[in-house]
């Protein structure tokens, strides 16, 4: 008897993105309740820990590290394409170290999170009532871009999982300008827009048939490769120099794994020499040192195959739409989208012509006073 509300509340009300604003509930509270603190990005950063403590004693009653884990993530412009938190401090690396702690570092709405809430005071989305009935929150905030894919989501439910990665803004938005323009347009010329992901960490994407699967299904699988070189110094030894790496693939432990091939797979990797990190400041930079002699391509394709230089990604674009969760292809996604964004349109117009209708008829009032003054 309990199980199924807790599975329905997971699925609902945490693990998955709606499809119209792409946030799951906790990142939609973070930022609505920094907007309603007014954090702007104009504005100067405020701590995290005061931010955290506004969304749980508001909107969101759990426990003050999965808020700030959620906050720490918008901020890390190696997770999402387009960060919507402008951070200021120690919030994790490319390499897993965590965050600092929430009362050491401060934050601010990037701007492109203004354009996830703009026009939210005008009655352009519905709202219901928080835990405790003392306030109200948006069921869903306006998001005036296609924030589902630019930013992708990631997520485990209860017998249900999600996982869309990120894709080019600029790309994304020409895509859905020609879905608006053509609503009978066919995949594929969507495709000739939105190309394929495009992950913040760099790499390099193979075509395979997968793509256009998972484009079309919401299931498939891709690819993903660490962008490499091999380098000849002047010695006349070669070394791989490794400046980009596939998705959420953490450089310590992927070196970490490629030291440990060298001696469980002693006769394919007996020619790596020495392995090392030159990441700094400026960008991500590993070298792996090769024996005088050695094949480097042929250790790279054995590199490519073993090692977390080459992953294969899966693409599961599960969100909640009308209610309930619904496995899309890129196309339904759009039109999901784009009927949000006429909503919101049409309620904004609304909200608009009823304000200045309500001006107009004080002005008239005005007007009668000014005309009988005397009597007035």
């Amino acid at each position: 008897e309990s199980f199924m509300p807790y599975a329905e509340y997971v699925i609902l009300e945490r693990a998955l993105p709606r499809v119209e604003d792409g946030l799951k509930p906790v990142q939609r509270r973070i930022l609505y309740s920094m907007n309603e603190k007014q954090i702007f990005p104009d504005g100067k950063d405020v701590k995290c820990a005061r931010i955290v403590g506004d969304t749980m004693g508001n909107y969101h009653p759990h426990g003050d590290s999965s808020i700030y884990e959620a906050l720490a993530r918008m901020a890390q412009d190696f997770s999402m394409r387009n960060v919507l938190i402008d951070g200021h401090g120690n919030f994790g690396t490319i390499d897993g170290d965590s965050p600092a702690a929430m009362r050491y570092t401060e934050a601010k709405l990037a701007p492109l999170a203004m354009e996830m809430l703009r026009d939210i005071d005008k009655d352009t989305v519905d709202f219901t009532l928080n835990f405790d009935d003392t306030a109200k929150e948006p069921i869903v905030l306006p998001a005036r871009f296609p924030n589902m894919l630019v930013n992708g989501a990631t997520g485990i439910a209860v017998g249900i999982a999600t996982n869309i990665p990120p894709h080019n803004l600029g790309e994304v938005i020409d895509g859905t300008v020609h879905r608006m323009k053509e609503p009978n347009c066919s995949l594929e010329s969507v495709m000739k827009f939105i190309k394929a992901p495009d992950f913040p960490t760099g790499g390099i994407l193979f075509d395979t048939e997968g793509l256009k699967q998972a484009y079309e299904t919401g299931r498939g699988k891709i690819l993903l490769r660490a962008k490499t070189e091999i380098e000849t110094e002047k010695n006349g030894k070669q070394h791989i120099a490794i400046t980009e790496l596939p998705f959420e693939v953490r450089e310590g432990a992927m070196l970490r794994k490629i030291d440990s091939l060298r001696e469980t797979k002693k006769e394919m990797f007996a020619g790596i020499d020495a392995i090392r990190s030159e990441t700094d400041r400026s960008g991500i930079r590993a070298v792996i040192d090769l024996k005088k002699g050695a094949n480097a391509q042929k250790i790279l394709d054995c590199l490519f195959k073993y090692s977390d230089l080459q992953i294969s990604y899966g693409l599961n674009i599960v969100a909640i739409a009308e209610g309930r969760p619904r496995q899309m292809g890129i196309l339904e996604v759009l039109d999901s989208y784009i009927a949000h964004q006429r909503r919101v349109v049409k309620r904004r117009v609304n909200y608009d012509i009823e304000q200045l209708e309500e001006r107009e008829h004080k002005l008239e009032g005005l007007v009668i006073a000014v005309l009988n003054l005397d009597l007035v």
